[in-house]
């Protein structure tokens, strides 16, 4: 439902989304089709940089309850199959790493998607959603009261909701302004996106480079002949990379890549991310939830951040049913702590396991190489581990929200 600009009185809801980023979309919708009276505040203004997100089983599970699966999944791409590739250099470098998703049972680990067409058909489900009003126009802050907050529009309007949900990203104004301490760190890195099209089929397989500057990673795209990358290097060397001219740059992934997926050209726009960790002490304050990077920042390594978002979103969910059956207050303090007793270990998790990770590829000790290959090997001939950490990849397999186990929409073939 769209918003009415003739307002005589400060509109009153249960739940009020400010960002109207992916997350804070899902957020809106999960709770406006839970029946819950729900504002979604933020304009729709979506980067053409060149990123793509792996959504992943759980995700699209999600999506698929939401009615919006459907109008993204003919330009989802299936990632069947994922390799690791070590090419650090070290003296210790086991094997590529091959994980394959029918052997947990799935028809794909998750589906390849650009991010403006996730958020545009985000943002066409949610101008059809009942019960869900949308505001366009930033928020300008928010005071929380003793039994609602009102939030503040730029265009000078007014809402008041029980519960404020801050999806307004890894700088959120609102997080800041609630004072919730966060941890932030930078890394020596940044990443190039973009989008190539490429002589060889990738064959659903999705493949991760591990180089002494960051993971170099092609995710298939529809069609089989294109795939979006993520180059995580140095920042100098990124740089140099997003300053080189279309045929420059196809060569230089052509030659990283080892030429796997044959020549390669460039079919999309360019972005260059700044790598940078955030994780906030709690995601919950005074009538306060955060979602998304409001709430924890990491590097994009492993598909995780998105997906962790969507989590957030689909774990409210959960919460506000259960306080709308039990006539509890949504922005009520046993709502704030559930959230986040069960979102922080999430969060805490996911972004320790990243962090390791990258920091590992930028040293060259041996101990860490030797752990790290270790580590590849033993999944790579363990079944039982493999299974277990294909599995935990994917879906947490305790406290799986309930509309990321319920039964989705697939891509056609």
């Amino acid at each position: 439902m769209t918003d009415s600009t003739s307002q005589t009185t400060t509109p009153r809801f249960e739940v009020a989304v400010v960002g109207a980023g992916a997350v804070g979309l899902a957020a809106a919708l999960a709770s406006a089709r839970a029946g819950i009276p729900t504002a979604l505040i933020g304009r729709h203004a979506p980067l053409a940089d060149g990123r793509t997100v792996a959504l992943l089983d759980g995700s699209v599970r999600f999506l698929g309850a939401l009615d919006a699966w459907d109008e993204i999944a003919p330009k989802a791409s299936p990632l069947c199959q994922l390799q690791i590739i070590d090419d650090t250099g070290s003296l210790f470098r086991p094997p590529p790493a091959r994980f394959r998703c029918g052997e947990i049972g799935l028809e794909a680990f998750g589906w390849n998607v650009e991010s403006a067409h996730l958020v545009a058909a985000l943002r066409q489900r949610a101008r059809a959603e009942p019960g869900l009003t949308l505001f366009e126009s930033d928020s300008a802050g928010a005071e929380a009261g003793a039994d609602a907050s009102r939030v503040s529009l730029a265009d000078g309007r007014t809402v008041e909701a029980r519960l404020v949900v801050a999806a307004d990203g890894g700088r959120s104004p609102l997080r800041a302004a609630s004072g919730i301490p966060v941890r932030e760190w930078d890394y020596p890195q940044a990443a190039v996106t973009t989008i190539l099209a490429h002589t060889r089929p990738h064959d659903d397989i999705s493949t991760e480079f591990h180089t002494r500057s960051g993971p170099f990673t092609l995710v298939p795209m529809t069609g089989g002949f294109r795939s979006s990358l993520v180059w995580v290097a140095s920042r100098e060397e990124a740089e140099r990379l997003s300053g080189l001219d279309d045929g420059a740059l196809a060569a230089a992934v052509e030659r990283q890549a080892r030429g796997m997926l044959g020549a390669m050209r460039i079919d999309g726009p360019r972005g260059l991310v700044p790598m940078r960790g955030l994780l906030a002490s709690r995601p919950a304050a005074n009538r306060l939830v955060l979602v998304g990077e409001a709430g924890h920042v990491f590097p994009p390594i492993g598909a995780q951040g998105l997906n962790l978002g969507l989590r957030d979103a689909a774990a409210l969910r959960d919460l506000l049913v259960r306080a709308r059956r039990d006539g509890r207050d949504p922005g009520g303090r046993g709502l704030l702590d559930a959230f986040a007793r069960g979102r922080r270990l999430d969060a805490a998790a996911r972004t320790a396991a990243v962090d390791a990770l990258n920091r590992s590829l930028l040293t060259a000790l041996l101990p860490l190489d030797l752990a790290r290959g270790i580590g590849l090997l033993a999944m790579t001939h363990l079944g039982p581990l493999r299974r277990i950490v294909m599995r935990e990849g994917v879906l947490p397999r305790f406290g799986a929200p309930e509309l990321m186990r319920a039964q989705a929409s697939r891509p056609a073939a």
